[in-house]
């Protein structure tokens, strides 16, 4: 058969295949239309609550390395032939400083990795961005209790080391091309450009800050540390966009009236609703992207990079929400999406009794193979659907307390706390576009079978 037929037949298959799914559609149940008013309130809610805070600001800096952070300082850190343990120690806790979701970290993501660094750092840095947030984990800690908040906090900083390592070794012939390439680029390339290094460092702390303090989410409790800091948290965003604002006429020769014009909306809005800050940043961000028309080439340059990651990566998200949203709900629904809450929790209890129950059988009666499955079972269900479902920063925790109230066992919450916040179906459609389907499956894969067996693990030390 020619390769015309064989794609003509694809082409025939596909659409033998969109007819059958239409044509049974069960558009007239409750739960489908139920699942297709989720979809759009999962998307309303990301849209509101994460594509301003948090993607502006990430497609931001991700432009940024992509323009002002040389390619060779990248490779040298970072690279094929990186000091090791340097880069996988780097990358491996750099989520206690953005504390990011799975898809915010994507920008930063893609942006480093297409600047060359190796595909074992750069994967440990797109696990432990969003996997080692320390408010998270303190309140995994207090909410769910003290062994899973530190085995979430010591099995994320292993998990984000020894996968970037399996997947450096699956991929070895292809890093080892990477690395013979990159020769050339250490000879004669200055590490920072024409800039010093001190003011890379606060150019992009002051973005980086800017995106870690206007997320910083509210703390379960009314008093502490947490708290002092997220009711300042909108003086000390602005605090850094101040400092943004004076890197880029010291160090990038934008003109002080351009930016004075910029930052005016936003200054008048903070001050006339105080209530609705995200109205000041969103002014803020507008003033930002327009600077980059008036200062010069290397503004115009970070614009380019920040909209090419924009155009490339939005679509995908918002496709893989509106995914999520159909098939598991949005984070306030308790059982509206296609999948019905009470299969998830049957499937992840600590014995298969309430499987066997909502079955119509006799819970009690539970076969002995079942039993001895059911461990494996549980924490891998547990690990694949907190792969493929979308957890906001700190969401997981009271989702996860519901669960554990509803009967889920020590070891699946593990697994679900391990492979959720890193992962999730929005995420996995945009790294399929950055890294291509072998590596995404390979990188999805290797989270799911590491949460699995360290959930089955955990599962016994705590019996």
């Amino acid at each position: 058969m020619s390769d015309g037929n064989r794609k003509e037949l694809k082409i025939l298959g596909g659409l033998v295949g969109l007819f059958l799914v239409l044509y049974y559609l069960p558009v007239d149940t409750a739960r489908f239309q139920g699942a297709i008013i989720e979809a759009f309130k999962l998307a309303k809610w990301y849209a509101r609550e994460h594509v301003l805070l948090c993607l502006v600001p990430a497609f931001f800096i991700a432009g940024a390395i992509g323009v002002f952070v040389s390619q060779a300082a990248v490779m040298k850190h970072f690279g094929p032939k990186a000091n090791k343990a340097l880069a996988y120690g780097v990358a491996s806790v750099s989520g206690t400083i953005l504390a990011v979701c799975s898809c915010t970290v994507l920008p930063l993501f893609g942006s480093i990795y297409m600047r060359g660094a190796g595909l074992g750092p750069a994967i440990a840095f797109l696990y432990s961005g969003p996997a080692i947030n320390v408010l998270a984990i303190v309140l995994t800690a207090r909410v769910l209790g003290w062994q899973l908040g530190v085995a979430r906090a010591v099995g994320a900083v292993a998990f984000s080391v020894v996968i970037g390592l399996l997947m450096h070794l699956l991929f070895l012939k292809e890093e080892r091309e990477k690395a013979a390439k990159a020769q050339d680029v250490y000879i004669g390339d200055d590490e920072h450009g024409n800039r010093p290094l001190w003011q890379v460092v606060i150019y992009f702390a002051a973005m980086v800050g800017i995106l870690v303090f206007a997320n910083w989410a509210r703390p379960q409790e009314s008093t502490g540390l947490w708290h002092a800091i997220f009711k300042a948290k909108w003086l000390v965003t602005g605090g850094f966009a101040v400092l943004l604002g004076v890197s880029l006429w010291r160090f990038f020769g934008v003109k002080v009236l351009h930016i004075v014009l910029a930052a005016l909306p936003a200054a008048v809005l903070a001050v006339l609703l105080p209530k609705y800050p995200v109205a000041a940043f969103t002014a803020g961000s507008a003033g930002l992207a327009a600077l980059t028309f008036f200062g010069g080439a290397e503004m115009r340059d970070w614009r380019d990079q920040t909209w090419g990651f924009g155009k490339q990566i939005t679509p995908l998200l918002m496709g893989g929400v509106l995914a999520a949203g159909f098939f598991l709900g949005s984070p306030e629904a308790t059982d509206a999406g296609i999948v019905p809450n009470i299969w998830i929790r049957a499937l992840v209890g600590d014995s298969p009794s309430a499987l066997l129950t909502l079955l119509g059988r006799d819970g009690a009666d539970v076969p002995g193979w079942m039993s001895a499955v059911w461990p494996v079972w549980t924490n891998f269900f547990a690990s694949l659907m907190g792969a493929l479902m979308y957890f906001a920063t700190l969401t997981e925790v009271p989702i996860l307390r519901g669960l554990l109230d509803s009967g889920m066992g020590q070891g699946p919450a593990l697994a679900l706390l391990l492979a959720g916040p890193a992962l999730s179906l929005p995420s996995m459609l945009v790294l399929n576009s950055i890294l291509g389907p072998k590596k995404t499956m390979a990188f999805v894969g290797l989270v799911v079978v590491m949460a699995t067996i360290t959930g089955m693990v955990f599962g016994v030390i705590v019996r």
